[in-house]
């Protein structure tokens, strides 16, 4: 290759936007010509480096977008702490299946359990496999309905959570939604009924919801649409969190210091 076409075909690559073979292109090119591939192989090569590039930065920005609060995967989680869960269960459901057939997943439990951290898994999963994942927590859209109320702006809310194909709602039940959050609440179920997949983690069994909302009415036909295509994960078990407390022996010496008072 001469240092006038080796000028010619960066100058193309930086046109065209080709930035991984650009980066590997000497490179490779050194290893074809050592190892005398075909024209077609070292042009696959170059192609292979650039995809895989795209891929990684396509999944890098789908992640930004998404907005978890923590990276947390699935081989990550410790399910011998947890033997409440149907390991293949979940294994099933990473499959994304679910996404596709427009089935919701909801996680529910006492803090600490890893509802959250299953979430976030399967939405990683997802954003892979290259779907479009939105996390929001209720306090968070509380606090968004509220602005977006005052501004009349509710109607872009709504636009931005029916967009992804998965929808991660986390913490249901910490907080009440008033009657402007539950009717949108409502609404986005509705919307998203059988076209995108929801996936909630609650410290509140279904019973409970309509505490939640505020109406028991609303909160059924809330529960009427989100359970028809689900799954519903239960998990019984002690927290994570506190798990590391106990290890230390933080428990026990607030037990000794509550004696002494």
């Amino acid at each position: 290759m001469t240092i006038l076409t080796h000028k010619r075909v960066r100058d193309n690559l930086e046109k065209l936007r080709l930035q991984r073979i650009a980066q590997v292109l000497d490179s490779v090119a050194e290893e074809a010509a050592r190892a005398n591939l075909p024209y077609l192989d070292f042009l696959d090569r170059l192609l292979e480096e650039e995809a895989a590039a795209r891929y990684q930065r396509t999944v890098a920005f789908k992640t930004k977008m998404a907005r978890f609060p923590f990276i947390k995967t699935l081989d990550q989680f410790d399910f011998s702490f947890q033997p409440s869960i149907d390991q293949r269960q979940i294994k099933e459901l990473a499959t994304l299946r679910f996404i596709e057939n427009g089935e919701n997943v909801i996680f529910l439990g006492p803090p600490g359990v890893g509802k959250t951290h299953l979430a976030i898994a399967l939405g990683l999963k997802a954003v892979a496999q290259g779907y479009g994942v939105y996390f929001i927590t209720v306090h968070e859209l509380i606090d968004a309905l509220a602005r977006d109320h005052s501004e009349n702006r509710t109607a872009d809310r709504m636009k931005l959570l029916c967009r992804p194909k998965l929808l991660i709602i986390d913490e249901m039940g910490y907080l009440p939604l008033d009657r402007i959050g539950a009717s949108f609440f409502f609404q986005l179920v509705s919307r998203r009924y059988e076209r995108g997949s929801i996936i909630i983690t609650s410290n509140k069994s279904y019973g409970d919801w309509g505490s939640i909302f505020s109406d028991s009415i609303i909160a059924s036909a809330i529960l009427d649409r989100l359970l028809h295509h689900s799954t519903t994960i239960n998990i019984r078990g002690e927290s994570y969190r506190l798990r590391e407390k106990k290890k230390a022996g933080i428990f026990q010496k607030v037990k000794e210091d509550s004696k002494e008072l």
